[in-house]
């Protein structure tokens, strides 16, 4: 029989990179002949981040709608016919067993050819409110791997099954791993530590937050790892000369840092709500508006409904100390929060979905 190809497409951020990366590897482990290439938008960071996973990948020309800059669309139509051209290209020299999507830009010409060829095709939706693109892929898709409930709203219910959102293997053992981070990160044994995470970019607001609190964070006696983003290290590494801060652009250990953490102060994309589920410590999300359908904020309340951690909207910023200083002195509460986002888990996600793959290459 001849090795399997298998085609996956998602970018953009790393909320979709590495669920693609995640599932080529274990799909890898089990057909360790099959042959992979990957589709992505040029200039995008899954240029960089899937060839650095060993990996091929092709680009498209193309983007998002911009909902706040208008006369950048007068382009998306010749983009996207440009896209829908070369992905058949894509298609008819690679000849994929399956096409697999998890989200970004280049997915949604990527599956809609596929679709036209007759070619299986598998979404993974991490969100609790999906985007445009994967609604139509939808239509079309023979299985779609969720991770929240109640997305038969959006879905047809007979392509649905829950599985959860990939995450790094490597977090599930970070129980054991708190000394090794301690000495890893060099932290002070006697402080608690405060883990700050913007995503892979970085976001302007917390970043701005945390800055603004430097003083009280010191007051409190804690410590914090940083991590500020690619688009904001310039701007926030003079930081790092202080005592008991540690600014990071990008943290490439984040079992440790999971692992060293007390406290979690997030955003709420879908793959990083799959992590902290599984890390299981307090958090506290702080999404952004900035997204389509506003799909943070649902992913966190969807784990806030579950008395599982804490809710913090950008316009509320102002009661962030009351908040932090509330939680960080009771010892009852984190235990709570940890308690509940621990049972959210869904620790075989990559498992669950690879499985579902498996079965439509045998079909």
């Amino acid at each position: 029989m001849k090795p399997y190809n298998i085609l996956i497409s998602g970018g953009g951020t790393g909320g979709h990179i590495y669920p693609a990366v995640a599932i080529a590897n274990e799909i890898k482990v089990r057909f360790p002949d099959a042959k992979f290439l990957f589709v992505g938008a040029k200039d995008k960071m899954e240029m960089e981040k899937i060839p650095q996973a060993g990996y091929e990948i092709k680009g498209l020309w193309i983007s998002g709608i911009q909902r706040k800059q208008l006369g950048s669309n007068l382009a998306f139509p010749f983009k996207m016919m440009s896209s829908l051209w070369r992905a058949k290209q894509i298609i008819d020299t690679f000849k994929p067993d399956i096409a697999i999507g998890t989200g970004g830009f280049a997915s949604g010409p990527t599956l809609i050819m596929a679709n036209r060829k007759g070619i299986p095709t598998l979404i993974q939706e991490q969100n609790s409110f999906p985007g445009i693109t994967n609604k139509y892929l939808a239509k079309k898709a023979t299985k779609i791997c969720v991770a929240y409930d109640n997305l038969e709203r959006f879905f047809p219910a007979s392509k649905i099954i829950k599985t959860g959102n990939p995450v790094r293997q490597d977090l599930l053992t970070i129980h054991t791993k708190v000394n090794e981070a301690r000495d890893f990160f060099e932290l002070d044994k006697s402080k608690k530590t405060i883990l700050i995470l913007g995503g892979s970019l970085g976001a302007r607001k917390i970043n701005q937050l945390i800055e603004n609190n430097l003083a009280f964070f010191k007051k409190q006696e804690v410590q914090l790892i940083w991590q500020c983003g690619k688009l904001y290290f310039e701007d926030y590494k003079k930081y790092d000369s202080l005592e008991n801060v540690q600014v990071h652009q990008f943290i490439n250990r984040m079992d440790l840092a999971y692992a060293a953490a007390n406290i979690i102060i997030s955003r709420a994309g879908a793959s990083s709500v799959s992590e902290l589920c599984i890390v299981g410590k307090p958090v506290i999300f702080i999404p952004s508006p900035n997204v389509a359908e506003d799909h943070q904020t649902k992913n966190a309340k969807a784990i806030v409904d579950k008395h599982a951690a804490i809710l913090l909207k950008e316009e509320e910023l102002e009661t962030f100390p009351i908040v932090f200083e509330t939680l960080i002195k009771d010892k009852g509460k984190q235990e709570h929060l940890s308690e509940n986002i621990k049972e959210l888990a869904l620790p075989k996600a990559t498992t669950d979905i690879v499985n579902e793959i498996e079965k439509l290459l045998k079909k």
